[in-house]
């Protein structure tokens, strides 16, 4: 018995001395890299007990049956609803361009910079179908290609530039253009039949299309209204299971006003927060960026400022890398900000945002502002 005793001893160290020790090389090199390899049995509750940033638990019942969580809000909405595609639309910051029709609809709104120094929007609308008027419309840059794949949305635009002609002659991003996609008269102008033109502004700015022409457009083309399985991933942005105050963040900063202005120079991006109901009021050229169907100005959230690599092509053009691993930015919300990390790594792929922890960040629930800024501008806090 002593004897065994003795062996089943010898055992248990050998076995803890295996598993207790790695070799130096397995030591992971980026601290910040999140790590996904410790599930916890409980994650919500355990994470709410550490993270006071994180307060009032949400009842996750749905208010009626058959109701799931938006992956683009994380607002109840029917199944049908989350089972259907969105739109993804191309519409100008010009001045003489606003308002615009249908973008205080949008789930998501992305703003990038073009030529001509001035910036453009793509607004991702999950609930479009019942839509008079959508628009107006502009035309499409490659770059927004791959903010647009990573919602398996129908894109919406008036042509492009020739940059985009390869991308688009692949055949996977199904679109709905005023004219050749690209610009050039090597790729088609599919569904053009859905654009009409108003007499309220003055042209390029009076394109527009309607819940029931792009519907037609989408028949005709034989474009599928719900999900792709083979593009689309539903795993997305990561929600907080309550209000992410970020109280814990010790690199917070406050954000009651986001000035983009140095971002985006002639339109001046301006967004600030209104503690009563906890969302940030949009502005263009100093002016409130409003909806035209409702004259509601346009809210958010979360505001999310992307840093991305670029350059100019053709002394005109620009580009943006929007596949990166390397580039930071700002998650901002509840009139606070913090720095973060971003990664995309594939067309289809989400992209992903992490703190300076490692951890990923989690959105409020409600409409995403999405700034993606060229290296060297920089945004302002107050």
């Amino acid at each position: 018995m002593k004897r065994a005793l003795v062996l089943f001893l010898v055992i248990i160290l050998s076995v803890s001395t295996l598993y207790g020790c790695g070799k130096k090389d397995d030591v992971p090199e980026d601290p910040i890299i999140p790590n996904v390899d410790t599930p916890q049995e409980d994650e919500t509750s355990s994470k709410e007990a550490e993270d006071p940033g994180i307060t009032d638990a949400d009842d996750n019942t749905p208010p009626a049956e058959g109701m799931v969580r938006s992956k683009l809000t994380n607002e109840w909405i029917s199944q049908e609803q989350a089972d259907a595609r969105p739109i993804a639309v191309m519409m100008p910051t010009d001045k003489g361009a606003q308002p615009q029709y249908g973008i205080g609809q949008a789930d998501i709104l992305y703003e990038c910079m073009e030529e001509g120094n001035i910036s453009r929007q793509m607004a991702v609308i999950d609930n479009w179908q019942n839509l008079e008027k959508i628009g107006n419309v502009r035309s499409c840059r490659d770059y927004y290609l791959y903010m647009a794949c990573e919602w398996d949305p129908v894109l919406i635009h008036f042509g492009g530039v020739y940059y985009m002609r390869e991308r688009i002659k692949k055949g996977d991003i199904q679109n709905i253009s005023g004219t050749y996609s690209d610009g050039t008269k090597e790729t088609t102008a599919p569904g053009a039949g859905a654009f009409f033109r108003t007499k309220d502004k003055a042209s390029p700015h009076n394109a527009y299309v309607s819940a029931e022409s792009v519907q037609k457009a989408m028949d005709s083309l034989g474009y599928p209204s719900t999900h792709r399985s083979e593009y689309y991933q539903p795993d997305h942005f990561q929600f907080a299971s309550g209000t992410n105050t970020l109280a814990d963040a010790s690199d917070a900063v406050n954000a009651s006003v986001v000035d983009l202005s140095d971002c985006y120079p002639i339109s001046k991006s301006f967004l600030e927060y209104n503690e009563a109901d906890g969302l940030y009021y949009k502005s263009l050229y100093g002016e409130s960026q409003i909806d035209a169907a409702n004259g509601q100005q346009l809210t958010f959230s979360n505001i999310i400022i992307q840093s991305a690599y670029w350059e100019k092509r053709d002394e005109k053009y620009l580009a943006f890398r929007m596949h990166d691993t390397t580039h930071t930015g700002y998650f901002v919300t509840k009139g606070k900000a913090i720095p973060v990390r971003w990664e995309k790594t594939s067309d289809y792929g989400p992209t992903r945002y992490y703190d300076m922890q490692g951890n990923e960040v989690q959105l409020n629930t409600g409409k995403t502002y999405i700034a993606i800024v060229q290296d060297g501008t920089t945004p302002r806090f107050q």
